[in-house]
């Protein structure tokens, strides 16, 4: 059995935002959506939802081979990609009453050479330039507000841990009765592959599924820009404006793509005061805390820190493991504990790239018949996890020093001022300055209590007996060295 498309396709976009720049990824990647996978003679067929035509001709023009040199590295193997119109997406066109407009019939075409399009699709009034199928020309209007909200993103699947406990608390808070939250607005920051999009989404969602009767919408912070240039191209700011002001719970991705843009800034200056002082409630996310955001208005970045900021953290290990287990239980997998360990302990900085790592190996079990054991995995992943040796952390380096001078380890956070002691304990803080990136004060404390200024000392000390006693260079260079080796080792 194949991963589910979703996952597949999110794991897919993690690979893209890397290779293309912000800008191009947001505008032409982030509207696309997993449709489906499924097997036809023997490969794989993933079929993708775009929100129009033009974004269809557009991405086979411009991204089709790096799109399906992608899709074969997440799946593992040559996987045929097809497209169709979401009949739910709108597009931009000429209306009185709201910016968002029709949707688009549904249509199908094929990324490659060979594929014909599906037998469920209508071949009336389409035509096939070069590989693909071009839509029905026919559009049905739909007066129903969309939310652009992906339904799977729900806190049931958003893996809780110290890394993100504060932003999804506020997040659940919100949720329950977002017109009447005192953290309006909630900003959640964090780097790339870390949840924020599905935690906020799942403030959207959860409401949606249990009642709450007020209106969502879920806005990437390029596609308001483009939206908002639109707008003024056809000389429809107000509606534009009214449109915006009409939302009782605004989720609005990645602010940082407004650093620069004045107008755009602007407009959501207006945007933001109307929406706030009707009590309603803003969620926003970035990538770096708002202050680090360049080009980003005074005025504004004081708004964003009325309500609540919230970082979003990498995952701790237990929680990699918990987050691959709950993937693996979405595919109806039992997979073994120390594979699961083995990957959460490669990646760490990633959750995408955490869940693509098992999602390729998951398709090639699939294709290739194989269990999934120890060995498969690190025989499939060879190019996706970090083999960078783990730094070692304060007690790993206190064991390698007290081993190297024969001594017990729980001596160097003694209170002996025996000289061998001492020495051995300066050696071993100053080993911890060089090799990890904990504070003085961090290390001062796992040596028994001690202050920075200890740990100060310590340091000058070493540094003085290199200087002043030629042998000890060499002695010191041996501790060093084998602190050095202990971390290849780990």
């Amino acid at each position: 059995m194949l991963p589910t498309a979703d996952l597949i396709w999110e794991n897919c976009r993690s690979v893209l935002s890397e290779k293309l720049a912000p800008q191009i990824f947001k505008a032409w990647f982030e509207p696309v959506k997993a449709a489906s996978i499924e097997t036809v003679s023997d490969m794989p067929v993933l079929t993708l939802s775009v929100p129009s035509r033009f974004f269809y001709e557009w991405l086979e023009k411009r991204y089709s081979d790096l799109l399906s040199e992608t899709v074969d590295k997440v799946v593992g193997v040559q996987t045929t990609i097809s497209f169709k119109i979401d009949e739910t997406a709108y597009v931009e066109e000429e209306r009185t009453d709201t910016v968002p407009s029709r949707p688009y019939a549904e249509y199908q075409g094929v990324a490659r050479a060979g594929m014909a399009p599906a037998s469920h699709m209508p071949h009336r009034g389409m035509r096939s330039p070069g590989k693909y199928s071009s839509p029905p020309t026919n559009r049905r209007p739909d007066p129903k507000h969309r939310s652009n909200l992906n339904e799977s993103y729900t806190f049931d699947t958003y893996i809780e841990g110290d890394c993100n406990r504060l932003a999804r608390s506020a997040a659940v808070a919100i949720s329950e009765n977002p017109t009447a939250s005192t953290f309006n607005p909630f900003l959640i920051y964090g780097g790339v592959g870390l949840g924020k999009t599905h935690l906020a989404q799942a403030i959207g969602n959860y409401a949606l599924t249990n009642g709450w009767q007020g209106k969502v919408l879920y806005e990437s912070s390029e596609r308001f820009t483009t939206q908002f240039v639109q707008a003024i191209q056809q000389n429809r700011i107000g509606n534009f404006t009214q449109y915006y002001r009409t939302i009782d719970l605004l989720i609005l991705d990645d602010i940082q793509f407004f650093g620069g843009k004045e107008k755009t800034q602007e407009e959501f200056f207006h945007i933001f005061n109307a929406l706030h002082q009707s009590g309603k409630q803003i969620v926003l996310s970035a990538d770096r805390p708002p202050r680090d955001i360049d080009g980003i208005e005074e005025r504004l970045l004081s708004r964003f820190q009325w309500g609540l900021t919230a970082d979003v953290q990498p995952p701790d290990l237990e929680t990699r493991i918990a987050i691959l287990q709950e993937k693996a239980e979405l595919n109806n997998l039992q997979v073994d504990h120390e594979v699961l360990d083995y990957i959460a302990r490669s990646v760490k900085t990633n959750v995408r790239k955490l869940e693509g790592a098992l999602v390729r190996l998951i398709a090639h079990s699939n294709l290739q018949n194989r269990s999934i054991d120890l060995s498969l995995t690190k025989e499939i992943l060879i190019d996706l996890v970090d083999h960078k040796p783990a730094p070692l952390d304060i007690e790993e380096i206190k064991r390698i020093v007290a081993s190297y001078y024969r001594i017990d380890v729980d001596l160097l956070s003694a209170k002996t001022r025996r000289r061998e002691i001492v020495q051995a304990r300066q050696i071993a803080m100053y080993a911890c300055k060089q090799f990890t990136q904990q504070s003085l004060k961090t290390i001062g404390l796992r040596f028994g209590g001690r202050d920075h200024s200890t740990v100060i000392h310590a340091c000058k000390c070493v540094e003085d007996r290199v200087s002043v006693e030629p042998g000890f260079k060499d002695e010191l260079d041996h501790v060093l060295s084998s602190v050095s080796n202990g971390r290849v080792a780990a």
